[in-house]
């Protein structure tokens, strides 16, 4: 069956500094990109998608591209604003930052007809995360989504504050609640934030948390071309700085009851880099992890 990882690499990495998606971090130069397609691979997928700023295809071809494409049937698609009402293009015209993940996921429409994964492309899942992505998408059904979750205290760094969805989930593991929050850790608790200006709260480290690994069928484009259109509408006094967050929009399709979303936990450890400090940790995981040989010394030889 055929099952498509679509990669969200349009953004910048401000807070590290950089094009972070092509940082080094394997034994021999591999970047985090190139173990999120591995274990992809492994797991069953057999496409990839990579959506990227237009700006930034030659970089990726020559980096990512020469060393993926040989292994795993390879799409790039642009987040551009040429699949907005015209009248929004315009109005955006002269915005720089992208419009946000939910419109990247459209942007994606063209080049995905089969069920598919969302992941960020400078976050290191675990290969347990794909096996389950897998798993979930070989019994595709409509309107009914997954989300790859993880133990929010396992996800967060010691040299600051992130960006985390924390969920509520009910008995039957399908999720109730979706917010997006700034988190930070605090001794043997965690602090939330929710970025929707809601009071804020103190949660265990055990809390269940989002980290944009998302399972979706095809339907969910209708409904993006659908949101986005009212996003934009009740944005627009706000069109420099609103984001179209595809965790936002799961969160309130799922308060309406128009879609189900199971919540898959891993026993994957992840790890991210949101800071430069967090370089080192990441690297001396991936090091660990190939003396343990759960990924050759040589991902692509």
């Amino acid at each position: 069956m055929k099952k498509t990882l679509l990669i969200l690499a349009a953004g910048m990495g401000s807070r590290f500094g950089g094009l972070k998606q092509i940082e080094p971090f394997g034994p021999n130069g591999e970047f985090i990109i190139d173990y999120s397609v591995y274990d992809a691979k492994r797991a069953g997928f057999n496409k990839i998608v990579f959506l990227i700023k237009e700006e930034n295809y030659q970089i990726f071809k020559d980096t990512i591209g020469k060393r993926v494409e040989p292994h795993i049937e390879t799409e790039y698609v642009f987040q551009k604003n040429d699949n907005l009402p015209k009248e929004y293009q315009e109005l955006l015209k002269n915005r720089e930052k992208p419009l946000g993940t939910a419109h990247a996921i459209l942007c994606a429409k063209n080049k995905i007809e089969e069920p598919f994964a969302i992941i960020n492309a400078d976050d290191f899942y675990g290969q347990d995360a794909y096996e389950k992505a897998a798993s979930f998408l070989e019994n595709p059904q409509k309107n009914h989504y997954g989300l790859v979750a993880y133990r929010l205290g396992n996800t967060l760094t010691p040299n600051g504050s992130a960006k985390r969805g924390v969920c509520e989930v009910n008995k039957n593991n399908e999720l109730i609640t979706l917010t997006e929050s700034k988190v930070t850790l605090n001794n043997e608790q965690v602090d939330v934030a929710p970025l929707d200006g809601s009071a804020e709260f103190t949660t265990s480290k055990d809390t269940i948390a989002s980290m944009n690994f998302l399972l979706f069928t095809p339907d969910i484009f209708e409904i993006l071309e659908k949101e986005l259109v009212n996003f934009l509408e009740k944005n627009k006094d706000n069109l420099e700085s609103c984001e179209f967050l595809i965790p936002i929009l799961l969160n309130e399709l799922v308060k309406e009851k128009r879609v189900i979303v199971d919540v898959l936990e891993t026993n994957a450890t992840w790890y991210g880099v949101t800071y430069k400090e967090d370089k080192e940790m990441v690297v001396n995981a991936i090091k660990e992890l190939v003396e343990d040989k759960k990924y050759p010394r040589n991902l692509w030889s």
